[in-house]
């Protein structure tokens, strides 16, 4: 099972022209104030990079789907700015002491567009959905059913212990649709929910812009303090930031490299890690490239690369030169270790010639435009330390089916903002970008692993899992060059908190500011 949140930040082309749809002069310039003197924006007007993969939860991928999402449904589980857990249409919810049943509580006054009503019945289904989803069934691995009590109340049974669960649900794994849009497989074409806004299929066009009209009233109306939302997916970050520049867009995905003409334009800025850069091994045990079954192979591709060089040439330095995929902003993550693998051709060498391939070795490597950028250091990487490498050229589509196919390949991976969850997407579960996991093939990891799946969760599980990210950072698990941050333009009058796991935030999180 394939999971996509995870992404390859340009997987999807979208047209760059979708600007020419936009009217009105926006920008926040001429805008009203409020009381207190800050711009009174009425309309979001947002560049979102990537177009809706679908309106069917079971279909839509986390990483630049929440915005479009977020907007017409409602998730049984949100997020708070810190990544914890908090009530969306489930009120409350409970661990049985064996943590193998989750508990909810569920709202009585949600309703969905079709004027269908939100209940258990109606969550069940949902869930049921979810689970048989492609992308978000990965969510629900542990899930084994979910059960009625009553008109408002949910039972969920695990298979499994499952500490991240209520992350990924709030993540945007558990929007809520008419039940009646998931029987007749209509979400394909448009969205069914409950959510704060109403979508204007008259007024939008696919991969040109997206109108919203905030309802009269919802549940949850304080939330969000737009009456309107319009939300573009533009690839090209220059047409996103003309504009920025126009006033066709009053925020967007942002390119760092504009930082400083954003200060120019006193705009706010936001930034925050969401991704890791380097090179993924699918490969650790040596079953189709001998030599990658080697920690000192795998640790002397680490020492080659010249982390801090790349993030500066390539990322515009918004990023942290680290060897580490636990978040920067994460409990685990653990400063002291990055300079491990500091740059070190002559060590990278020296362990390459240990480990019995002084004369290097043949690998080949998939290759798309979406990473033209890192190729060239990566060649010249690679041929240094004696890798010959035969790069296969693919488009951008084709990458991420055929990537992982291969020993090993450049990645940009995205973060999760539960550290659980980093454990299982990164290490444990079978991932489109981790297709052979292998813990069981390295005793010490799975036993750690183990440990701390049976951990208490807070500080002993915490403890336990800096010990397992020390091993696999000795083991060379990946080679990570970089956590690379995410940034977001915004006009004064819109204040962005960005959301470590969303590659753009939901738009709970898209404030009046």
């Amino acid at each position: 099972m394939t999971r996509t949140r995870a992404a390859l930040v340009a997987i999807a082309a979208v047209a760059a022209t979708a600007l020419a749809a936009c009217t009105g002069t926006g920008g926040g310039g001429a805008a009203p104030t409020d009381a207190a003197g800050a711009p009174q924006i009425d309309e979001l007007k947002a560049g979102v990079f990537l177009d809706v993969t679908s309106w069917d939860p079971a279909n839509a991928d986390i990483g630049f789907d929440g915005p479009y999402l977020s907007a017409v449904y409602d998730p049984l589980v949100s997020l708070d700015k810190d990544g914890k857990p908090v009530p969306g249409l489930a009120t409350s919810w409970e661990w049985s002491a064996d943590r193998l049943t989750l508990s909810l509580k569920l709202r009585t006054d949600a309703q969905f567009e079709d004027g269908q009503k939100f209940d258990s019945a109606a969550a069940v289904a949902n869930i049921d959905h979810l689970k048989k989803g492609v992308r978000s069934g990965q969510a629900y691995l542990n899930v084994a059913s979910a059960e009625a009590k009553g008109p408002d109340a949910v039972d969920l049974k695990l298979s499994k212990r499952d500490d991240a669960l209520l992350y990924q649900m709030g993540l945007g794994r558990s929007w809520m649709a008419s039940p009646a849009a998931i029987q007749a497989n209509s979400l394909v074409n448009a969205p069914v929910g409950s959510g704060p806004y109403t979508y204007d299929k008259a007024l939008s066009a696919p991969q040109s812009q997206y109108v919203f009209n905030k309802k009269d009233k919802h549940w949850d109306s304080a939330t969000f303090p737009f009456p309107k939302v319009t939300l573009f997916p533009i690839t090209d970050q220059t047409a996103a930031f003309n504009g920025m520049l126009s006033g066709q867009l009053n925020m967007q995905f942002a390119n760092a490299a504009n930082l400083p003409k954003a200060k120019e334009n006193n705009w706010n800025v936001a930034s925050k890690a969401a991704s890791w850069v380097g090179v993924q091994f699918a490969d650790r045990t040596g079953g189709q490239v001998k030599a990658l079954g080697d920690q000192k192979v795998r640790q002397a591709i680490s020492y080659a690369f010249d982390s801090a060089g790349i993030l500066s040439a390539v990322a515009a330095g918004s990023g942290t030169v680290t060897n580490q995929v636990f978040s920067v902003d994460a409990q685990v993550y653990d400063k002291s270790m990055n300079d491990k693998y500091k740059t070190d051709m002559a060590k990278a060498k020296a362990l390459l010639k240990e480990a019995g391939y002084a004369d290097g070795f043949s690998v080949k490597m998939p290759m798309s435009p979406i990473f033209a950028a890192w190729q060239p250091v990566a060649t010249q990487t690679f041929t240094e330390l004696g890798i010959k490498v035969e790069w296969v050229d693919m488009a951008m589509p084709d990458y991420q089916k055929n990537a992982p196919t291969y020993p090993m390949f450049l990645a940009v991976i995205a973060l999760a903002g539960n550290d659980m969850a980093t454990l299982t997407d990164q290490v444990t579960t079978a991932q489109w970008y981790n297709p052979n996991p292998a813990v069981d093939a390295f005793p010490e990891v799975k036993a750690l692993v183990e440990q701390v799946e049976k951990a208490e969760p807070g500080d002993a599980q915490t403890a336990l899992l800096k010990q397992l990210n020390t091993k696999l950072v000795d083991l060379a698990w990946w080679s990570p060059w970089y956590q690379a941050d995410n940034t977001y333009f915004s006009v004064q009058g819109i204040k962005v908190t960005p959301m470590t796991g969303m590659m753009f935030p939901t738009l709970r999180f898209i404030q009046r500011g």
